[in-house]
């Protein structure tokens, strides 16, 4: 079974008391204690973000650790991530991470990965990062569409709420034909792919949804995704 946990925004970097989305994503593991391995690529391995995530999974039944290209620790890089049960990108520069992670092979690792029933996470530049498309902005500049590794068909915009300038700008994209038809996700949503299709979409915040946002006779037509509240359950 594959699967990928998709975050428009959340999770412990967001919501440090609020880890509704992380011990979700921990749930979907048969283990006891999963090993769940931080990638922060996106963040240029930002000591900090790092701190925060061993803060917030500490206090998880988990076994976390992370990954650093910038400061390596591993002898074998497939080996290492072969041996998780969830692999946690985080948010940050996108491309910059691509970028690296094609240099390194990661992306083909990832690949086997995901075909081998481990856990792909992340939020923001890891949420973009599966599907073949996304909405991505460098700092101060506009958006533009970034092409990513394709795991999951169309285009993705994570924090559609979030941030002013994210849902105009995806709807101007897609009605202008220049990025695929795709999904839009509020901060503290998460999509759960299996098998490449949408099983469930959850959130950690009330009021927080999902869309699938298309285009029809150059209209744009978005459609809310039924979203469960996790503080419910």
């Amino acid at each position: 079974m594959r699967q990928i946990i998709a975050m428009g925004g959340g999770g412990f970097s967001m919501e440090p008391e609020n880890l509704l989305l992380d011990k979700y994503i921990l749930a979907q593991v048969k283990n006891d204690l999963p090993k769940v391995c931080f990638v922060p690529t996106a963040s240029g391995d930002q000591t900090n973000y790092i701190e925060r995530f061993y803060q917030a999974f500490k206090t998880l039944p988990c076994q976390p650790s992370h990954l650093s290209l910038f400061e390596p620790e591993f002898i074998d890089l497939e080996r290492y991530i072969l041996e998780q049960d969830v692999i946690y990108v985080g948010g940050g520069n996108t491309r910059n991470m691509l970028v690296l992670w094609k240099e390194w092979g990661l992306d083909n690792v990832l690949k086997k990965a995901y075909k081998k029933g481990i856990i792909l996470a992340g939020l923001s530049a890891g949420s973009i990062c599966w599907f073949e498309e996304g909405l991505t902005d460098p700092l101060n500049a506009p958006l533009f569409k970034l092409d990513c590794l394709g795991f999951l068909k169309g285009s993705n915009c994570p924090h559609y709420d979030g941030e002013n300038k994210r849902k105009p700008a995806y709807h101007q994209f897609i009605s202008e034909g220049k990025i695929k038809e795709g999904y839009a996700v509020d901060d503290g949503v998460a999509l759960h792919f299996i098998n490449e299709k949408v099983s469930s979409t959850i959130s950690s915040r009330p009021k927080a949804k999902a869309y699938f946002v298309k285009r029809k006779d150059s209209e744009i037509i978005q459609n809310e995704i039924n979203t469960i509240y996790l503080g419910s359950l």
